[in-house]
This record gives C-alpha cells, structure tokens and sequence, in this order.
C-alpha cells in the first residue's frame, strides 16, 4: 500500500521540480512577443505606415535600411523559435539581441546609440542565461 504522506512528498517534489522551467519558459514567450512587437515596429517603418509621402525608410542612410531590414527579418523569426521553445529560437534571438547591443553601441549613428535599449538587451540576456540555468540544474541527470 502507498502511503499518503509519501505520495504528497511526491507531488511536492513534483512541482518544485518544473518551476523554474517554468519560469523560463514564460520568460521565452513573453519574448517571443516582445520580438514580434519589435519586428512589426521595423516592418512598419520600412513600409512606411504613418510616415506620410515620404517614407523615413527612403530618406534615411543605408546603414540605416540595412540594419532596419535586419531587424524587420530577424526579429519575428526569433518570435516564432522562442514561442516553440526550440533550440534554434534562442540561438536567433540572442544573435538578435546581441546585434542591437553592438548596433546601439559601436554604431550609435545608425540607430542613435541609445543607452535604455543596450541596459534593457542587456538585463534581457541576463535574465535568459540566470533562467536557462536554472531549468538546466532541475532536470535530473
């Protein structure tokens, strides 16, 4: 005969065990909408909703477009491949991120260097590896 209390232990143990997957996972959906939101922002910019007749997109540097398009691919890709939870989303959305970080930082005359943006990637990434980790340690050997 099982006995209560250890079947209790159990279902504790149980629920202990997934919660920081749990965690991570949604931190990875919340991200997945985050990379979608930002990648629609840069498909509006270079289809120029709200822009008037002269598109922002068409007047400004090609560094600009260039990392414009960039984002406006990489982002929504990345939304999908965290939203599944598969390897390669992550792999893509940190290269994503990472690109920011250097976009906004070595070059600050294409997006205009902005501080809150590389803090904001950066606390972002902090939070992926602190929460990767952590669900790596529970699952079992």
């Amino acid at each position: 005969m099982s006995d209560p209390i250890n079947a209790l232990d159990r279902t504790e143990m149980a629920e202990r065990e997934g919660y920081w997957t749990n965690w991570f996972m949604l931190f990875l959906r919340t991200m997945a909408g985050v990379s979608l939101a930002k990648g629609l922002y840069h498909w509006a910019q270079v289809i120029g909703i709200g822009q008037g007749p002269f598109s922002l997109f068409e007047t400004s540097s090609t560094a600009w477009q260039a990392a414009t398009m960039y984002f406006a691919v990489i982002d929504p890709v990345a939304a999908v491949g965290l939203w599944l939870a598969a390897a390669w989303g992550g792999v893509v959305w940190l290269t994503a991120s990472i690109s920011m970080v250097a976009i906004e930082l070595l070059f600050p005359q294409v997006f205009g260097g902005r501080a809150l943006v590389v803090l904001v990637e950066l606390l972002m990434l902090g939070a992926y590896f602190g929460l990767a980790v952590a669900a790596a340690r529970e699952r079992p050997e």
